[in-house]
């Protein structure tokens, strides 16, 4: 079985596969604190007598990244095992001014998209921040756009703000609050909403001029299940799409 380990600045996913198919999946905090020892506990505690015959992974915290390779050179040694860095073989082009500055994790989702939808796409990554990476009709990166996440904006709002404070994100009433909470619900919602739509539209159209809604829009990431029911352009959910695409770039360098 193929252990997909995706790190990053919010959460840490996993995902077991048994060949193509995904058979297990968990969702935890990421604490960038954590030992190699620490994170082989957690892993161990989740994954039980589950047999890993290989294991790719990519992070975006670097502290993580480190005690990650610590910790499969510690308790998995003879495993095969793909970190996405310099030197990995991912088949994906990256069309911008410096492809260094690329989060491993934007490069896997463009390799899943371009795997699933075999098409120009956008996708929408609703996590610590909010990122849209677009991906050419030949599975290039050919960039994007980063926003702040909702968590954070809720979070910052709530600091600056003495009569604010946070609230469940959750749909309200109507999108005209009727008091403080579904005030704030209705802002951070259906103004979310509104940035991704926007964004979309105007990527979708220099994306694909002749058509801009030949462009399959796809959200992930742990927020995103707040947001596809209130997005219009999003077409696909597909929340486990960073493991999708670490299965896809172990099977490329193995």
């Amino acid at each position: 079985m193929l252990l997909a380990i995706d790190i990053g600045n919010t959460n840490t996913v996993l995902g077991v596969f048994e060949g193509e198919r995904m058979v297990h999946s968990w969702r935890v905090k990421t604490d960038a604190r954590h030992t190699a020892d620490e994170l082989m506990l957690m892993f161990r505690g989740l994954l039980g007598d589950l047999e890993i015959t290989g294991i790719s992974g990519c992070s975006t915290v670097p502290a993580a990244l480190r005690e990650l390779r610590t910790m499969l050179a510690r308790y998995w040694p003879n495993v095969p095992t793909v970190l996405v860095e310099p030197g990995i073989k991912t088949g994906v082009a990256l069309l911008i001014d410096n492809p260094k500055e690329i989060g491993s994790d934007r490069i896997v989702n463009t390799l899943a998209a371009h795997h699933l939808v075999h098409g120009p796409a956008i996708v929408v990554d609703f996590g610590t921040s909010t990122n849209f990476d677009v991906v050419s009709g030949k599975g290039e990166f050919l960039g994007g756009a980063l926003a702040p996440g909702i968590e954070i904006s809720l979070d910052a709002l709530a600091a600056r703000a003495a009569q604010l404070r946070t609230v469940e994100l959750i749909a309200p009433r109507s999108p005209i609050g009727k008091n403080t909470v579904e005030a704030l619900q209705s802002g951070i919602l259906f103004g979310f909403a509104g940035q991704v739509d926007g964004l979309v539209r105007r990527i979708a159209k220099t994306l694909h001029p002749a058509d801009a809604n030949a462009v399959t829009v796809i959200a992930t990431g742990g927020l995103a299940p707040l947001m596809v029911e209130h997005a219009e352009t999003i077409t696909r959910h597909e929340p486990d799409l960073t493991l999708i695409g670490l299965r896809l770039i172990y099977d490329r360098n193995i």
